[in-house]
């Protein structure tokens, strides 16, 4: 099926972290410091949060509470934060540091069925000058009886880690690796969760470079990834790919967006994809695939 791609919104600026309320769709505006909301049965968009310190990441839980990965920027003094956003508009700080010291830059996060909130913090750009952490990498924040969470770092070999899945047995994190400049990494990467919850040795399923690799992905039911990568400086361009998971690529569909950055599915079946850009566009297309999700479940 090949899928024909509509453009709901022409670009506002960097749009990212598409998720799916149950009726219509959540994405965050970042250089404005905004989430949206698409709603799908009127076709309106709407501000739905401000002053989110350039929030990027966002995910529902399996009890449709919304978390997000507020990334902040160098010289602004918020953000730099998981955060889970509240339904009377307050926000609730789930972790902004570790071993005392603040995250980069955090980016985007997945969540397991134990209530486990893994999240990527990379730096993105030139300016590293606040960086409190000498490394950019995958933590964990698990949450504690008493409603606090314990952090920890769980990869020692990532260099700007970007879009992150669980897979739906649980025994996979799926990363993308997305570190530019000549000669770094951009790989879709399967790490192994052990059983005393640690991650084993990686395996690399796609290898990008030298063209841009994988920003988000989403899940669908049958387990297969679907990603955003491309850009108009080299390879193929914007692109949605669709992988088994073992790395086979089992489609590629072209986009009208020079540089993709996330995706999920939404509409009542779970079968409209919808995606993000660089430029802030918000793209959605017809599929053949269905959206396997926490929150809410296909009616």
């Amino acid at each position: 099926m090949n899928w024909q791609f509509e453009v709901l919104l022409d670009p506002i600026g960097l749009t990212e972290g598409p998720a799916w309320d149950g009726n219509g769709l959540l994405f965050t505006n970042i250089p404005n410091s905004r989430v949206m909301r698409y709603d799908a049965a009127t076709g309106q968009f709407a501000v739905l949060r401000e002053g989110t310190n350039r929030a990027n990441g966002l995910m529902f839980d399996p009890q449709g509470q919304l978390y997000a990965c507020e990334g902040g920027a160098p010289g602004l003094p918020g953000g730099r934060r998981i955060v889970r956003y509240e339904p009377d508009g307050g926000v609730t700080v789930v972790c902004d540091r570790f071993e005392s010291k603040r995250f980069n830059s955090p980016n985007d996060l997945a969540i397991d069925n134990r209530g486990r909130i893994w999240f990527t913090d990379p730096r993105y750009g030139d300016d590293r000058s606040d960086m409190e952490l000498d490394h950019e990498s995958i933590f964990r924040a698990d949450p504690q009886a008493d409603g606090s969470w314990v952090v920890t770092r769980m990869t020692y070999d990532t260099t700007a880690p970007n879009g992150l899945l669980i897979s739906p047995d649980q025994k996979t994190l799926y990363v993308a690796q997305s570190k530019y400049g000549d000669g770094q990494l951009r790989e879709l990467r399967a790490y192994p969760i052990l059983a005393d919850g640690s991650l084993g040795q990686y395996e690399v399923l796609h290898n990008f470079y030298p063209h841009r690799g994988i920003d988000g992905m989403c899940l669908d039911t049958e387990g297969n990834i679907i990603a955003t990568a491309g850009w108009e400086v080299s390879g193929p361009g914007g692109m949605i790919y669709v992988f088994a998971p073992n790395g086979r690529v089992l489609e590629t569909h072209p986009l009208p967006c020079n540089r993709p950055t996330n995706c999920t599915f939404g509409d009542a079946d779970l079968r409209t994809l919808y995606v993000t850009s660089i430029e802030g566009h918000l793209i959605r297309a017809q599929t053949d695939r269905q959206g396997l999700l926490h929150y809410p479940r296909p009616m």
